[in-house]
């Protein structure tokens, strides 16, 4: 049973804001031909965009970014984008306020995230540590609190691979990668999945939606990583293999209740 995909901008939306994401590194996508600049590195190796070296698990993309964090650089050792024309100029808000990114790290530090304005102006970083190592892993970032604080309008976006204040032992490449935000205008909101399961997953064709204790109708909205609403369904069974392959949004809404489970396309 084929997705039946929406024909008409009636069922697209997009983000509210200028801002280029998701950096993917990907041809024609965000961040493959930025102006990444390193920073408090000692020697400032440069940001590489290389293969990715391990297409497995929630990231199966091409390309990916790979710093080197030197034992001889500071624990706060980062790369930027280049002011403006990189990632835009974008106001955060209720839609945009939450930022994801994959790691894929050697050892467990944190990673920290800050957005700057034209004059260099920013809030602290805010920084979140991962939890596993050798494997691809997603880290969430709350922005909420950072909405109408100065500096109001950002134009740049910092990131700190291996923020270690401990002091690193020894020099740790860091790979990143599909930095983006959550745009909660298209409901993509609630990882609650107390009742709802989509196997398999990773999947390559037909994925089964199960919902304990319930039969009943379901609505189905695939939203891709830009928060497009790409197809809609209201069956159970759904053939996905037209889908071209990476990570995809499954907005399930039955009895009343709407529920987001992240599919990976192989």
């Amino acid at each position: 049973m084929k997705i039946l995909y929406t024909a008409t901008l009636l069922f697209v939306t997009h983000f509210s804001y200028s801002q280029n994401v998701p950096i993917d590194f990907e041809a024609g996508g965000n961040g493959l031909n930025w102006t990444w600049t390193t920073f408090e590195n000692d020697t400032n190796p440069p940001l590489e965009i290389v293969v990715n070296p391990d297409p497995s698990g929630i990231n199966t993309s091409a390309t990916v970014a790979k710093f080197t964090a030197l034992q001889s650089g500071a624990a706060w050792a980062g790369c930027e984008s280049m002011h403006g024309s990189d990632i835009g100029s974008f106001t955060l808000n209720n839609s945009n306020c939450t930022v994801t990114i994959m790691v894929w790290k050697s050892v467990i530090s944190d990673v920290g995230i800050k957005f700057v304005d034209a004059t260099n102006a920013a809030q602290p970083e805010i920084k979140v540590a991962n939890s596993l190592i050798n494997q691809w892993e997603e880290l969430t970032f709350d922005f909420s609190s950072r909405i109408g604080v100065y500096p109001i309008t950002k134009d740049q976006i910092v990131i700190f691979p291996d923020f270690d204040l401990g002091g690193r032992t020894q020099d740790n490449i860091i790979y990143f990668d599909n930095v983006y935000n959550t745009n909660t205008n298209t409901a993509i909101i609630n990882y609650g999945l107390k009742d709802l399961t989509i196997h398999p997953n990773p999947a390559k064709g037909l994925v089964n939606i199960d919902i304990q204790n319930y039969k009943g109708p379901i609505e189905v909205k695939i939203y891709d990583l830009m928060g497009s609403l790409i197809a809609k369904t209201n069956h159970h069974l759904i053939d996905i293999k037209l889908l071209p392959k990476g990570l995809y949004f499954f907005s399930v809404s039955y009895n009343n209740i709407s529920e987001v489970v992240k599919i990976i396309k192989d």
